[in-house]
């Protein structure tokens, strides 16, 4: 006689979707229907099966938090160029006399729908400005010297 231990046999009812989702498992698998059943329960009991839960919940939380951080970034070179415009555009746009300003507005629609029309090719085709801007914007910082920095449109 073997020291092997003989296996129980056991009946469980499994409603019709679960059953035939564990036979089209097994057939792709080409594993026994109580081979998969075994090692689903097997797993549903193991005492480690919290940890690896909780270690794909903080693996997903470490993703998003990734992309929060992308976006934050994108967000803030948004904030910050278009800023910049605006400061480089009141510093060096001088005031119009009143016919020109009349001519200029009657040119505005369609300087912006230009515009409108550049800003949806760039968008669609790239390259977008967070590609051409450097992660570590600091070490351009740096690299410019504190004569360079800030001074934008003074």
């Amino acid at each position: 006689m073997s020291g092997t231990k003989k296996k129980a046999q056991m009946s469980v009812y499994l409603d019709p979707e679960v059953m035939k989702a564990l036979s089209a498992y097994a057939a792709r698998r080409e594993q026994s229907l109580s081979l998969i059943a075994e090692a689903a329960i097997a797993s549903f009991l193991s005492p480690d099966a919290d940890e690896r839960r909780e270690a794909a919940i903080a693996k997903r939380l470490d993703q998003i938090d990734r992309r929060i951080a992308r976006l934050e970034r994108d967000v803030g070179i948004s904030v910050e160029t278009i800023a910049l415009f605006i400061r480089f555009w009141l510093t060096t746009t001088p005031p119009l006399p009143e016919p020109a300003a009349k001519a200029a507005r009657a040119q505005a629609g369609a300087r912006y729908d230009n515009f409108v029309a550049a800003l949806g090719r760039r968008l669609s085709q790239g390259p977008k400005l967070r590609q051409e801007i450097s992660d570590d914007a600091g070490a351009v910082q740096s690299s410019l010297g504190p004569k360079q920095v800030g001074s934008e449109g003074k």
